[in-house]
Protein backbone atom coordinates (compact mmCIF):
# COMPACT_ATOMS: atom_id res chain seq x y z
CA UNK A 1 0.00 0.00 0.00
CA UNK A 2 1.97 3.19 -0.88
CA UNK A 3 1.44 6.39 0.12
CA UNK A 4 0.52 9.59 -2.57
CA UNK A 5 1.41 13.23 -3.40
CA UNK A 6 -1.20 15.20 -5.04
CA UNK A 7 -0.96 17.98 -7.32
CA UNK A 8 -3.21 21.25 -6.47
CA UNK A 9 -6.44 20.28 -8.68
CA UNK A 10 -6.17 17.26 -6.23
CA UNK A 11 -4.98 14.70 -8.57
CA UNK A 12 -2.10 12.15 -7.67
CA UNK A 13 1.39 13.37 -8.95
CA UNK A 14 3.57 10.86 -6.97
CA UNK A 15 3.92 6.95 -5.52
CA UNK A 16 5.89 6.06 -3.04
CA UNK A 17 6.03 3.25 -0.79
CA UNK A 18 7.34 4.92 2.29
CA UNK A 19 5.59 8.04 4.34
CA UNK A 20 7.17 11.65 2.90
CA UNK A 21 6.93 13.89 5.80
CA UNK A 22 5.23 17.24 3.90
CA UNK A 23 4.77 15.85 0.81
CA UNK A 24 3.05 12.33 0.56
CA UNK A 25 1.27 11.46 3.64
CA UNK A 26 -2.01 10.04 2.38
CA UNK A 27 -1.84 6.33 2.59
CA UNK A 28 -3.93 4.39 0.09
CA UNK A 29 -5.05 0.85 -0.71
CA UNK A 30 -3.15 -0.91 -3.61
CA UNK A 31 -6.99 -1.46 -5.38
CA UNK A 32 -7.80 2.33 -5.33
CA UNK A 33 -9.18 2.88 -8.36
CA UNK A 34 -7.53 6.55 -8.55
CA UNK A 35 -4.25 4.86 -8.14
CA UNK A 36 -4.43 1.71 -10.58
CA UNK A 37 -5.75 4.54 -12.96
CA UNK A 38 -2.20 6.57 -12.29
CA UNK A 39 -0.30 3.42 -12.20
CA UNK A 40 -1.54 1.84 -15.47
CA UNK A 41 -1.34 5.41 -17.17
CA UNK A 42 0.63 5.28 -20.70
CA UNK A 43 3.76 6.98 -20.20
CA UNK A 44 4.17 10.76 -20.85
CA UNK A 45 6.26 11.65 -24.28
CA UNK A 46 7.52 14.61 -24.12
CA UNK A 47 10.64 14.34 -27.18
CA UNK A 48 11.73 11.15 -29.41
CA UNK A 49 14.90 10.73 -31.41
CA UNK A 50 15.18 11.55 -34.71
CA UNK A 51 15.50 7.99 -35.98
CA UNK A 52 12.09 7.04 -34.18
CA UNK A 53 10.50 10.64 -35.37
CA UNK A 54 11.06 9.83 -39.03
CA UNK A 55 10.86 5.76 -38.70
CA UNK A 56 7.48 6.67 -37.14
CA UNK A 57 6.38 9.18 -40.21
CA UNK A 58 7.42 6.46 -42.38
CA UNK A 59 5.04 3.93 -41.10
CA UNK A 60 2.33 6.18 -40.39
CA UNK A 61 2.38 6.90 -44.44
CA UNK A 62 3.79 11.16 -43.87
CA UNK A 63 7.55 11.10 -44.17
CA UNK A 64 6.83 12.58 -48.05
CA UNK A 65 4.00 15.39 -46.96
CA UNK A 66 6.05 16.56 -44.34
CA UNK A 67 9.11 16.92 -46.77
CA UNK A 68 6.76 18.74 -48.60
CA UNK A 69 5.80 20.71 -45.92
CA UNK A 70 9.15 21.66 -44.40
CA UNK A 71 10.59 22.16 -48.34
CA UNK A 72 7.81 25.45 -47.90
CA UNK A 73 8.98 26.24 -44.63
CA UNK A 74 12.27 29.15 -43.56
CA UNK A 75 15.56 27.71 -43.74
CA UNK A 76 15.71 27.45 -40.11
CA UNK A 77 13.19 25.22 -39.94
CA UNK A 78 14.55 22.88 -42.55
CA UNK A 79 17.63 22.99 -40.88
CA UNK A 80 15.75 21.70 -37.79
CA UNK A 81 14.36 19.08 -39.66
CA UNK A 82 16.77 17.84 -41.32
CA UNK A 83 19.52 18.38 -38.40
CA UNK A 84 18.00 18.04 -35.20
CA UNK A 85 19.09 14.42 -32.56
CA UNK A 86 15.49 15.20 -30.82
CA UNK A 87 12.44 15.83 -32.19
CA UNK A 88 10.09 17.76 -28.98
CA UNK A 89 6.32 17.32 -29.16
CA UNK A 90 5.52 20.98 -27.83
CA UNK A 91 8.43 23.03 -29.82
CA UNK A 92 6.87 25.70 -32.06
CA UNK A 93 8.10 23.89 -35.01
CA UNK A 94 6.10 20.32 -33.86
CA UNK A 95 3.33 22.44 -33.35
CA UNK A 96 3.09 24.32 -36.50
CA UNK A 97 4.01 20.61 -38.81
CA UNK A 98 1.08 19.13 -36.82
CA UNK A 99 -1.16 21.93 -36.87
CA UNK A 100 -0.35 21.94 -40.89
CA UNK A 101 -1.00 18.11 -40.78
CA UNK A 102 -4.29 18.38 -38.76
CA UNK A 103 -3.43 16.88 -36.38
CA UNK A 104 -5.40 16.65 -32.65
CA UNK A 105 -3.33 16.89 -29.48
CA UNK A 106 -4.57 13.54 -29.03
CA UNK A 107 -2.83 12.79 -32.22
CA UNK A 108 0.30 14.03 -31.62
CA UNK A 109 0.80 11.94 -28.07
CA UNK A 110 -0.31 8.95 -29.68
CA UNK A 111 2.14 9.88 -32.59
CA UNK A 112 5.18 10.69 -30.36
CA UNK A 113 4.27 7.46 -27.95
CA UNK A 114 4.39 4.67 -31.04
CA UNK A 115 7.96 6.48 -32.11
CA UNK A 116 9.06 6.42 -28.56
CA UNK A 117 8.38 2.51 -29.27
CA UNK A 118 10.47 2.48 -32.45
Amino acid sequence: MPFVSRSDDGTIDGVFEQLQEGTAEEFLSDDNPELVARLNAPPKVSSVSARQFRLMLRRAGLLDQVKAWVAQQDGETQDAFEYSGTFVKDSPMMSAGFEAMGFTSQQIDEFFIAAAGL
